[in-house]
């Protein structure tokens, strides 16, 4: 498909790129311009892209001093819901989204998510945009400590964990916030550090066994809603 509507993409780590979403929506029509903030790269200061998306990262959503990029972030997510511009947040931006919409993200709250991970949809997914019809109990990757502790007024709940209440919401018609990381493919988690994961009892070589195991039916049900969002990129444009 031609590419023929653009996302500015927000990218807050190193190791927190569009992965698998660039060719996805590419797939669906829409380009990406990625603006790498955590190397210093400037972002605008108004939205003028048909879409935004915001990556992962290891802060949380006001974390300033130690990013400052991110109050410029919030900024661009305020503007995408005021003017209806389809957004989607993966991890730190979900818990973006949430945050500037009125909900409460806390750090370190429950139980900590690696790898791959089973959802299971809410009833409000069914006439969602980009949940509907997905299996009941797809599996995602997850990489988080932090989580988002109260959704916004008003936002529509779509999934949950076993160990995170908030996987998925929307809010408002057409902003996505996820706590996992669709993009993510199994390579991914041989380059998460092993320190870390030891620190909380997980095992890098497992839990990448794992997601490769899950992978083929994971990356069929996100492919696909990453093709969904781009059609609401495209139908907005239009």
């Amino acid at each position: 498909m031609v590419v023929d509507a653009t996302a500015l993409v927000v990218q807050s780590s190193a190791h927190s790129g569009p992965g698998r979403w660039s060719g996805w929506l590419a797939e669906g029509g829409v380009g990406m311009d990625v603006v790498r903030a955590y190397a210093g790269e400037e972002l605008p200061g108004r939205l003028e892209h048909d879409a935004l998306v915001v990556l992962g990262g290891g802060y949380l959503p006001d974390d300033d001093e130690r990013a400052p990029w991110l109050a410029g972030t919030r900024a661009l997510v305020e503007q995408a819901l005021q003017r209806g511009v389809p957004m989607f947040g993966i991890c730190l931006g979900g818990q973006m989204l949430a945050h500037v919409a009125g909900g409460e993200v806390e750090g370190g709250h429950g139980e900590p998510e690696f790898g791959s991970t089973v959802l299971t949809l809410r009833k409000e997914a069914a006439d969602d945009a980009l949940f509907r019809e997905l299996p009941q109990q797809p599996t995602a990757v997850e990489n988080h400590v932090d989580a988002i502790v109260r959704l916004p007024q008003g936002a529509r709940w779509l999934a949950s964990s076993e160990r995170c209440a908030f996987q998925a919401f929307r809010v408002g018609a057409a902003a996505w916030g996820v706590q996992f990381h669709p993009e993510a493919a199994p390579e991914n988690l041989t380059r998460w550090s092993a320190a870390r994961l030891e620190r909380y009892g997980a095992d890098r070589e497992e839990l990448h066994r794992e997601a490769l195991r899950d992978d083929p039916t994971a990356a069929a049900v996100w492919r696909l809603v990453a093709l969904r969002f781009a059609a609401q990129v495209r139908n907005g444009r239009a």
